[in-house]
């Protein structure tokens, strides 16, 4: 808790000095909303004009999205090369905005435990203060708590303990809390330490007390819608690049923001909507100075981003007439070859220069186991024609097929000859035959003996009629 302290001393300070002069809690927290402002102006001007040089070179981040845009790597580096070259922090913008937020954090908590930072109050000391003031049935009488307990530092509880705190009963809390004092929460009738209630059909009676509590966080809300709608027409030079997707976004923060305002304006207590309303009305007034201030910075960015849109306009018809111009060249290719009737490719022709003369010769020898004809290449798959035919001892035969060829063709002219050669001596064997056989047989001599052991062979010879054709057998 004491570092918290520590880190919230300077804005404890500020508020406690501006209290003191004006001695209202309301006042205190508008000169503390002008004082940031007057603070955070010249980062606001720089966050600005980072915002339009990001805008001047959307021009040149969308070449080099077309260039890179499938290299994620190489985009970024080239935008890394550009933003150094232009001399431009693509954070700049960004980081700025940020400072209120974090100023309005702190804000916050001082105004939701005045008791811890504002009177440096101890936990147990701020519960001794809730029994002097009688912190039950104030708080349920004034319809802050529904029943009747000890008081629970929670929630925004010590800040209605701080309301309790009156110059009637000061000198008996100043017994218990030596640093405790009367803050003055009323502003404009209102009191500050009391939540907006948006049931008014609960309220106990309806008077300014009510009803003025009510309306700050719709007038926070309005003010704030306005704030974006005057900021919006500021920056329109922002939106040159006409995205879509940012337009959009833009819109649905447009509608978001102010229903966001209006829902912790009634979850909170109605300072805070006081310093949220000074900080719209400032913002505009800002806005309005920019404006003033950066009217060359937006003339130039709305310059350059008229003269990319006109070049975008300009490429965008150029592409469009290309695409007409290959239409029309592809309508009348269409055209011209209608009815055409594509013949079979010829086969190129060997270049008959480039083949030795020994192929040429052997492309027309008949004996070649496989058509050569006029299409025939030797070179079609070797620059250096046919691949020679290698033997086992390394010894290279020219023309091997046709010898093969040309040897199996011997061979079969001397099987041919072998072949005539036996059946001529068949024939001579079956004439040799023929001629030893007897045209009748001979008749038996009486006289004329015959060797014991031996007898005389017979042969039946066919008959032949006068006709030529085989005869019956006698």
């Amino acid at each position: 808790m004491q570092g918290i302290q520590l880190l919230l001393t300077p804005f404890v300070w500020v508020l406690m000095l501006f209290y003191e002069l004006f001695d209202n809690y309301g006042i205190a927290l508008i000169l503390f909303a002008v004082l940031v402002k007057v603070i955070l102006f010249p980062l606001s001007i720089k966050a600005k004009r980072s915002m339009i040089q990001m805008n001047m070179l959307n021009g040149q981040m969308q070449k080099l999205q077309k260039m890179y845009g499938n290299n994620r790597d190489k985009y970024n580096l080239e935008v890394q090369k550009l933003y150094e070259k232009e001399k431009v922090n693509p954070m700049g913008g960004c980081l700025w905005s940020m400072l209120p937020l974090v100023i309005l954090l702190p804000l916050y908590a001082i105004i939701r435990q005045p008791l811890t930072y504002l009177m440096n109050l101890t936990p147990d000391v701020i519960s001794e203060v809730a029994r002097v003031v009688d912190w039950n049935n104030a708080a349920v009488s004034a319809g802050w708590i529904k029943e009747a307990a000890d008081f629970a530092n929670v929630g925004y509880n010590q800040l209605y303990l701080a309301s309790l705190i009156t110059p009637e009963n000061i000198g008996a809390v100043q017994a218990v809390a030596e640093g405790a004092r009367v803050i003055n929460f009323n502003f404009l009738g209102l009191n500050l330490a009391q939540m907006p209630q948006w049931q008014f059909w609960t309220w106990s009676s309806v008077d300014w007390a009510h009803i003025g509590l009510f309306l700050m966080p719709i007038v926070s809300a309005g003010s704030g819608l306005l704030f974006s709608l005057i900021m919006m027409k500021t920056n329109a030079v922002n939106q040159q690049s006409r995205n879509a997707a940012a337009n959009s976004t833009n819109k649905t923060m447009l509608i978001i923001s102010p229903l966001m305002s209006l829902w912790i304006g009634f979850a909170m207590p109605a300072g805070l909507s006081v310093y949220w309303i000074s900080q719209n009305v400032l913002s505009m007034l800002q806005e309005f100075l920019a404006g003033k201030l950066l009217k060359k910075d937006y003339e130039k960015a709305a310059e350059q981003a008229a003269i990319r849109e006109a070049e975008e306009k300009e490429e965008e018809k150029r592409r469009r007439e290309e695409e007409r111009a290959e239409r029309a060249r592809r309508i009348e290719e269409a055209k011209n070859s209608k009815g055409k009737k594509k013949g079979p490719k010829t086969p190129k022709d060997p270049d008959e220069s480039k083949i030795p003369a020994s192929v040429r010769e052997a492309s027309r020898v008949g004996i070649r186991a496989y058509a050569r004809g006029r299409a025939y290449d030797p070179y079609r798959f070797s620059p250096d024609g046919p691949t020679p035919y290698q033997q086992l001892d390394g010894t290279i035969v020219e023309n091997a097929q046709d010898k093969k060829l040309e040897r199996k063709s011997e061979i079969r002219e001397e099987a041919a000859l072998e072949q005539a050669a036996d059946q001529m001596i068949v024939d001579e064997l079956k004439a040799e035959q023929a001629a030893q056989t007897p045209a009748e047989a001979p008749a038996e001599d009486v006289g004329t003996t015959q060797a014991p052991g031996f007898e005389t062979p017979h042969y039946d010879a066919p008959d032949y009629d006068a006709s030529g054709e085989d005869g019956k057998q006698s």
